[in-house]
């Protein structure tokens, strides 16, 4: 572990660590002197990226719509490492689409467990730990453009990622006096395989119509935002979300709303679950 690096000495969880915008923050945070915790339904992936980054790294299979799975994952934390400074909230998946006179009540309750419920039990069990420990922390929560207004997703995923920003500031104010910080990162189009599912040229002609900036969304630029909200430069910084989409936003496009277009959502029902490995599932209508 590197002892000049902006988190040098910390210890952080991440959930969805083991693919996408978690990997690449796991990537950064231990280029940058942190022992980290990598949280992922894949055993597979979430194993190599141990293996790869050595021994400031340690993989705990973890369902984060299960509490006790959370509350493990903490405990792993403590017991290889010490302590716990950073919590980051990321696991998702993409969650139940189609008309909402037709999707599933179980699909609905599956987005939430794991969107919400997620966010919910890390920040619960984040922050007793760092409560105990009397030292303050940062708690960061992945939401997303679709949660900052109506029209920004399908329906159960923007409602989830809405509820993670108000789950975020309510958090903040409360945990303020224990100086454990609370903010969230609301990304736009990243290139992961959550968001492209295999289809990237899709993605890619997406983004050229919805996206001011050119540049390409990657993982790397979620980590970098995560970076600084873990880090001391952030140290006044809570209760707010920080919009990461290349000017998706401010442009006032709908970016599920058209993905939901390109994708013939309104003829199809059924739930996502990204990179856990398990198959979606899906009924035309």
């Amino acid at each position: 572990m590197s002892g000049t690096g902006a988190l040098s000495g910390a210890v952080a969880v991440v959930t969805g660590g083991a693919s996408g915008m978690g990997l690449a923050t796991v990537q950064r945070f231990v280029a940058e002197g942190a022992s980290v915790v990598v949280a992922d339904l894949n055993v597979a992936a979430g194993e190599r990226v141990a293996a790869e980054l050595g021994d400031a790294v340690r993989f705990e299979r973890c369902d984060v719509s299960v509490e006790a799975d959370v509350a493990a994952v903490v405990r792993a934390a403590v017991d290889s490492f010490g302590r716990l400074d950073i919590m980051f909230n990321n696991a998702g998946v993409g969650g139940a689409f189609g008309p909402i006179t037709e999707i599933e009540s179980d699909d609905w309750d599956t987005t939430f467990g794991v969107l919400v419920r997620g966010v919910f039990t890390g920040t619960k069990h984040a922050a007793r730990q760092m409560i105990k420990q009397g030292a303050g922390g940062s708690i960061i929560n992945t939401a997303s453009v679709a949660g900052l207004g109506g029209g920004g997703g399908p329906q159960a995923y923007s409602a989830a990622k809405a509820a993670v920003i108000n789950l975020t500031e309510t958090t903040a104010n409360e945990l303020a006096s224990h100086s454990i910080r609370v903010n969230a990162i609301c990304p736009g189009i990243i290139f992961t395989p959550l968001m492209h599912r295999g289809d990237e040229a899709d993605a890619e002609t997406v983004m050229s119509e919805l996206q001011p900036l050119p540049k390409r969304g990657e993982g790397s630029d979620i980590a970098g935002a995560a970076l600084w909200l873990a880090g001391p430069d952030a140290a006044f910084v809570t209760g707010t979300s920080i919009v990461v989409d290349g000017g998706i936003s401010s442009a006032g496009t709908r970016l599920y709303g058209r993905l939901g277009g390109t994708q013939n959502l309104d003829r199809v029902v059924g739930i996502a679950h990204g990179t856990t490995g398990q198959a979606a599932s899906v009924r035309r209508l």
